[in-house]
């Protein structure tokens, strides 16, 4: 079974092609991960977990949630990243989990995708050509990575440096406490009130106050709500002015079909 976490389409896009082709099913977590539905999953083949990369990580609440539900059936585990074209320690972590659930860690594969986070100048948003071309190159990659899969053959990715451990792991939880306030989120007059950013937030950190929604304390900048909002009607203070909404669904279907 695939199993994966989407904000703005990219790992949907993996996960939903591979399950096709090896003729598996997809679960996407949103709704389990909302609810806190740690329920039993249930594979009789290899579980594919599928998952974005955040500050060299995976998200943390998902994270949290995989490392709580029981995966019962098949022991093999694969993880498959995507990223802007670095993903940190994920691999290790996601060894250690497997390890504590006492399952088989049968390694990862990564995809680098468009970028979507518009909030840091420090990495810039990509042209539609450019992440044309980065879509293009995973939807030519997925073939290579589903033959091992079939094969229940290991799948091997670069090596983690023990600097990248040392750096990071103190890093990441300082910046996502630090860096990922939710207050500048505010929606401009453009909103209509349809409550797409409330479905579409993993931490229900969206209420509704009226029209207009209003965010919370607590927030992963998963861009999900700016991202799916119908009418672009969603700002993070002076940051997002101007910048394009990444989503895959611009670009192409599910299975790809305006790549050919």
């Amino acid at each position: 079974m695939v199993l994966f976490f989407s904000a703005t389409g990219n790992t949907e896009f993996i996960a939903d092609n591979i399950a096709k082709d090896i003729g598996d099913e997809s679960l996407d977590l949103l709704e389990r991960i909302k609810r806190s539905d740690f329920s039993d999953i249930y594979s009789e083949k290899p579980f594919i977990i599928c998952a974005p990369i955040y500050v060299c990580e995976m998200p943390r609440f998902l994270a949290a949630y995989l490392k709580k539900v029981r995966l019962l059936g098949n022991r093999l585990v694969y993880f498959v990243f995507t990223s802007g074209g670095y993903t940190g320690i994920a691999p290790v972590l996601a060894k250690r989990m497997v390890r504590k659930k006492g399952m088989i860690y049968m390694g990862r594969a990564e995809f680098k995708m468009p970028r979507n986070y518009p909030l840091s100048d420090r990495y810039r948003l990509l042209s539609d050509e450019e992440d044309m071309e980065r879509i293009r190159a995973s939807y030519r990659k997925i073939p290579r990575v589903e033959a091992l899969i079939k094969k229940e053959k290991y799948l091997k990715g670069r090596h983690v440096f023990l600097f990248e451990l040392m750096i990071t792991l103190p890093y990441n939880p300082l910046w996502v406490r630090y860096n990922q306030p939710s207050k500048p989120f505010y929606a401009t007059d453009k909103c209509i009130g349809c409550h797409k950013c409330e479905k579409v937030c993993p931490l229900n950190n969206i209420y509704f106050d009226d029209k207009y929604p209003k965010w919370k304390s607590s927030c992963a900048h998963c861009m999900a709500c700016y991202s799916s909002c119908p009418k672009e009607a969603i700002e993070y203070g002076d940051k997002t002015l101007g910048k394009k909404r990444y989503r895959l669904d611009k670009y192409a279907d599910k299975e790809g079909k305006a790549l050919h």
